[in-house]
């Protein structure tokens, strides 16, 4: 005969003949009252020598579907019981104490019909336990609990089974194609997740918080468990987390939500991660094979972007507003990893961007747009950039072997053009129109840029014109055009009609007659009528010693000289009238040169 006093539970555990049975009866009787439940209680165990003895009967009434684990011995428990005798009275229940019972199997920590009845059992499975007394407690009963020699019956649903020897299990349910990088300890990560108990009970979601988890791995801020089941995530992973309970919250829980003695299983979505190391990443640069300047400090640009967070939720996008975002870069106009991206790029250029919150909008984010400490991808294709101090840019793509006559201000061309963003987005075209286009050089009927760039052209030349916003139609823009955009003209000139200054119809290309009115009086009849004056005109131009302006009708315009002279407006010029224009002429040059 031996005999253990057991402190936890502070029921003696005997083993050996039946001639000790009222001794222990009455000392169970005696400690019955410091047990908090039946299967609190350490197993007592009263073996006789007679006959053979009956099982535990198990009634498995509820298997679930899904069994990855059943209950073995030295794995330790977490169940539900209903405790009842054979005529359905209660005895003992867990459910009526509102915790579970934790326990190791097979370890002389349960009573016999209990250990052996639950073996093999898997989480969420229900059985019905009809334990004999000789495997429960036997002739000497439980004190006023239960009587000696009494059937047990017991109502279990298995909550939790896990062994000393578990580890994190990590199981991916799906994985991003485009896995550059993972997890990794001293990493931040956001994270989304579902987390519940091994029965299924949930204890937490980030998702009902609609916020992500944030935090550093590998700095102690985690429970080791999760730590561990993150390690080499991708963004955009879902991964299925289990973590025994001493990898978790131990004995003690947490609060109301994890019960001591817990396993917990996360389903988790990465959505980003980055290290406070990290600068931006630049990706897929798509540039175009000419690029004869790159952005730099105290450019004015314009692009077009799509932003997304790194799981490929968008959060912004200037193509859905349609129009460009416009922006100087390197003066902190725009996020620090935005600036930094923006330099150096060619017109045309593409690129992917990945951008660390360190680098764009922090812990605080911004809005309801942008969370804290969100990593930001941007897809970004350059329009065009300028700097305020660019001059018209001029290419000569062609130019005939003849060219002794090129256009200036006042004259009068036609040409054939094309204009385009920088893009190659084409904004308008001469050959939409029947005829090329018309301008007078200097009269402002053009953009300043345009005007610049069809200046010193022969016929026949063609050229390739970029102009900076500022010489075209500025910030505002214009019908069609876009505002602070770069323009790209292609010209060819058809046709140049020299022409005279602003405010006159007519000017000698040689010095004019000493003796003017002599000249114009052709019959020297001693008038001028608008005939004479119309032969002499027109014999001047026809012999280049004059000019007209043009683009107008030349009758029209020599008609108007005519009456400019006739002071009188008789239908005649007089040697004295022309004598008097010609005087108020001069004065009027000489007063507008002073």
């Amino acid at each position: 005969m031996k005999i253990r006093f057991h402190l936890q539970t502070s029921v003696f555990i005997v083993s050996g003949g039946l001639q000790y049975s009222n001794f222990l009866h009455n000392i169970l009787k005696m400690e019955a009252r410091f047990v908090l439940g039946f299967l609190f209680i350490t197993i007592v165990s009263v073996r006789s020598s007679s006959g053979p003895l009956e099982d535990v009967v198990v009634d498995k009434y509820y298997i679930p579907k899904i069994c990855s684990r059943t209950v073995a011995s030295g794995d330790y428990v977490r169940y539900h019981y209903n405790g009842t005798f054979t005529d359905g009275k209660k005895f003992d229940s867990s459910h009526d104490r509102g915790a579970p019972f934790s326990g190791q199997v097979g370890l002389g920590r349960l009573i016999t019909g209990v250990s052996r009845g639950i073996e093999g059992m898997c989480v969420n499975e229900r059985r019905k336990l009809t334990v004999p007394p000789h495997l429960a407690y036997g002739s000497v009963g439980a004190g006023d609990v239960v009587p000696p020699d009494t059937t047990l019956v017991f109502d279990v649903v298995m909550l939790d089974i896990w062994n000393m020897a578990d580890k994190v299990q990590t199981r991916t349910v799906s994985k991003s194609q485009n896995c550059k990088r993972t997890v990794r300890n001293s990493d931040y990560i956001r994270y989304h997740y579902n987390g519940t108990l091994m029965d299924g009970t949930p204890f937490d979601s980030s998702y009902n918080r609609k916020q992500t988890y944030n935090t550093y791995i590998g700095e102690g801020w985690l429970i080791k468990g999760m730590e561990e089941g993150l390690l080499g995530m991708c963004v955009g992973e879902t991964r299925n987390i289990i973590i025994p309970p001493f990898l978790g919250y131990g004995e003690k829980g947490y609060g109301t939500e994890i019960p001591p003695h817990a396993s917990l299983i996360f389903d988790v979505d990465l959505v980003d991660l980055h290290n406070p190391k990290d600068d931006i990443i630049v990706e897929n640069q798509v540039a175009p094979e000419s690029c004869s300047r790159k952005s730099g400090v105290g450019d004015f640009i314009r692009y077009h972007y799509n932003g997304t967070f790194m799981d490929g939720t968008p959060f912004d996008s200037s193509y859905r507003r349609n129009e460009t975002y416009n922006t100087y870069i390197g003066m902190g106009y725009v996020i620090a990893g935005m600036d930094k991206a923006l330099q150096g790029v060619c017109m045309g250029e593409k690129m992917h961007i990945t951008i660390p919150p360190h680098m764009a909008y922090g812990e605080k984010g911004a809005g309801e747009d942008i969370p804290g400490s969100a990593v930001l991808v941007f897809d970004i294709h350059i329009i065009d950039f300028h700097n305020p101090k660019d001059l018209v840019d001029i290419k000569i793509t062609h130019k005939p072997e003849d060219c002794n006559l090129t256009s200036a201000g006042d004259d009068l061309i036609h040409y054939q053009y094309n204009c385009s963003l920088m893009d190659g987005t084409l904004l308008f075209s001469s050959n939409d129109y029947e005829n090329p286009q018309e301008t007078t050089l200097g009269a402002d009927k053009v953009i300043d840029g345009l005007d610049e760039g069809l200046r010193g052209m022969c016929v026949g030349e063609r050229r390739v014109v970029v102009v900076p916003p500022h010489m075209g139609h500025g910030v505002n823009g214009a019908a069609g055009v876009p505002g602070s955009a770069v323009l790209f003209f292609e010209l060819e000139m058809m046709e140049i009609q020299k022409g005279v200054p602003e405010g006159y119809l007519f000017v000698w290309l040689e010095n004019s007659p000493p003796q003017l009115f002599e000249a114009l009086d052709i019959n020297k009849d001693k008038e001028v009528p608008l005939e004479e004056f119309t032969e002499f005109i027109k014999l001047q131009v026809a012999e280049g010693k004059g000019r007209l302006r043009p683009g107008q009708d030349q009758e029209a315009i020599i008609k108007d000289m005519f009456n400019n002279q006739d002071r009188n407006n008789d239908g005649k010029i007089t040697a004295e009238e022309l004598k008097l224009k010609v005087e108020e002429d001069a004065e009027k040059a000489q007063h507008e040169e002073l």
